[in-house]
């Protein structure tokens, strides 16, 4: 490729940060890549695999305290190297001809300001034009990036969009200046299937429209085996592996390719246990295990029959008026006891409102929710109490549902001790190091906050607090959704061993149809508050009877044919 031809170029790049205790974290270990004009790069791997430092070294957004570049290092822009360009220079550059939309939209756009007046702000600083002309503009580019009523949206504030809206927002300040280069730091990791799919092929379009590059940060590399031109695999601050991306879908060469390829959950395989990465770091070669199969069956014990079941919410109409919004309409289902049953829908289609309802979170407006025959909304919280250790929850975000000031052991024992398990304090710290043994942590893990750990570890402590209460229903809310595929692996493989070995009964709530299809003996889709299908989990992803459920099921991400050389594997 000649040189012409390369948009940005990074040449051993090399990133450390300073530590506490006088020690240095090499988070980029000399990496080099170019990224083509007119092309669509996309850069892979686990977190803390050092995907987000180089954009941000390439942004220029790195602290400088506490973070050293390395003097050697180059990051070259049309041959200028912006490690090196003055402050001012690059203050001009980045936001015009490079931007970045960062993967939480809420924490990017500022809440007291209309997202006319940001994105006009954009225009006005790096084109110079004036406000009625960037306010028109910002009309324009609202409506090119899909939103619906532009001129209304233009007045809104961000939380008064949906986290898909508010991610168009994003990008539309990102293309305001028609930019050479767009870097998109995982921008649909915690969108809908649906929503993820509009986000995807609308930047394509951007992307052949305007004839940008873009550099798409991911950490699931089947979100983009439809569009991206070139594939990087990063992990540990190296790049394992490079190359076109159907070369690296269809053979790739680096174990670490293959374990996450193979990770990620897949429609056509339901194997006994998800490959992980360890699995592929062995000497010996991976053998995948056999299918595992799902369904209910005749004789399945019903633990849980919740009839009728609906839920509203006050609206506010007008400055002293409210009105009934329907969450939930006259949804029925039956949970079998041992079993799983997903439900999945669109964000607002009333998922985690059934869940949030049958652990009396949320208030329902009419139905009924027995539990081994007794209807559990109709009781009073005296009689309740039982049944709170009985049904347990785990939460979508992991670093919000820990006290952050409690050690692991005081988030472990606290139930244990409300509840009265344990006979004393002593018994029930040996019973919180035996649940962090089931579920994968060192006894070392006790004294430690919850900010000492990823993402997956806490997930881990969540799971193991709800088990503290020896639970025999647990209702799982988009519990995988944010993890890494790797991650989410290890957590779903947890979860199907906890059931295997205490025949717990799980709800299982996601928007991830993969995901879903691994874990769900029968599947209940949602949409607008009520329940359009209901089946077996293999019946319904092999002739889905409605057009909802069809439109869900073709927005999965399918990027790519498996290899004669990855035929073996579930992926």
């Amino acid at each position: 490729m000649s040189q012409r031809d390369i948009l940005l170029s990074i040449r051993d790049l090399r990133v450390a940060f300073r530590l506490e205790d006088g020690g240095r974290f090499e988070a980029l270990k000399g990496i080099n890549l170019d990224i083509p004009s007119n092309s669509t790069v996309a850069l892979v791997g686990e977190s803390g695999s050092g995907k987000s430092v180089t954009s941000m070294a390439i942004m220029r957004l790195l602290s400088d305290y506490g973070c050293e570049v390395d003097s050697a290092s180059q990051i070259l822009f049309e041959g200028r190297d912006l490690l090196r360009m003055p402050l001012a220079e690059m203050r001009k550059l980045r936001g015009h001809d490079i931007t970045m939309i960062f993967q939480e939209p809420m924490s990017s756009l500022n809440p007291v300001f209309t997202v006319g007046d940001q994105i006009a702000e954009t225009l006005m600083i790096h084109e110079g034009v004036g406000r009625a002309a960037a306010w028109q503009r910002a009309i324009e580019l609202l409506q090119e990036v899909g939103l619906p009523e532009p001129e209304k949206r233009v007045r809104a504030y961000p939380h008064q969009l949906s986290g898909g809206q508010q991610q168009r927002v994003m990008i539309a300040i990102a293309i305001a200046c028609n930019p050479k280069l767009l870097i998109a730091d995982e921008p649909t990791t915690a969108l809908d299937v649906t929503i993820q799919k509009q986000i995807l092929e609308l930047l394509a379009n951007l992307q052949k429209k305007h004839g940008m590059s873009v550099l798409f940060i991911t950490h699931d590399l089947g979100v983009v085996g439809e569009f991206a031109d070139e594939v990087i695999v990063m992990r540990h601050g190296e790049i394992r592996e490079q190359g076109p991306a159907q070369q690296v879908f269809e053979h790739p060469h680096d174990s670490y390719t293959k374990a996450l390829i193979a990770c990620r959950p897949k429609l056509d395989h339901r194997p006994q246990r998800l490959a992980v990465i360890e699995d592929f770091l062995k000497p010996e070669p991976y053998v995948p295990p056999t299918d595992r199969q799902r369904g209910y069956a005749q004789d399945d014990k019903i633990i849980l029959d919740v009839q009728g079941l609906c839920v509203n919410f006050d609206v506010r109409a007008g400055l002293f008026r409210k009105r009934k919004f329907e969450a939930v309409k006259n949804v029925s289902f039956q949970l079998a006891h041992g079993r799983t049953l997903g439900i999945v829908g669109e964000s607002g289609s009333g998922k985690t409102t059934v869940g949030l309802t049958l652990m009396r979170l949320r208030t329902a407006a009419a139905g009924k929710a027995l539990f081994e025959g007794q209807d559990i909304l109709a009781m009073d919280d005296k009689a309740f109490r039982p049944y709170k250790r009985r049904i347990q929850i785990i939460f979508q975000n992991p670093y919000a549902s820990l006290n952050p000031r409690f050690t692991v052991s005081s988030i472990l024992t606290e139930p244990m001790k409300l509840h009265g398990i344990g006979a004393n304090a002593q018994e029930r710290e040996a019973k919180a190091r035996d649940l962090l043994n089931k579920v994968g942590l060192p006894a070392k893990t006790m004294e430690k906050y919850p900010h000492e750990f990823s993402g997956g570890q806490r997930q881990r402590i969540a799971i193991a607090r709800c088990l503290a209460l020896q639970p025999e229903i647990l209702i799982c809310d988009e519990s995988v959704s944010a993890l890494d595929v790797s991650v989410q692996a290890q957590v779903l493989n947890l979860l199907q061993d906890l059931q295997d070995e205490f025949k717990l009964s799980y709800l299982f709530i996601s928007h991830d149809l993969a995901v879903v299809k691994h874990i769900s003996d029968q599947v209940m889709v949602m949409n607008k508050g009520e329940v359009v299908e209901q089946a077996n989990a293999d019946d319904i992803y092999r002739a889905p009877g409605n057009d909802y459920t069809r439109r869900l099921l073709s927005s999965i991400p399918r990027g790519w044919t498996p290899s004669a050389e990855l035929a073996g594997l579930p992926i």
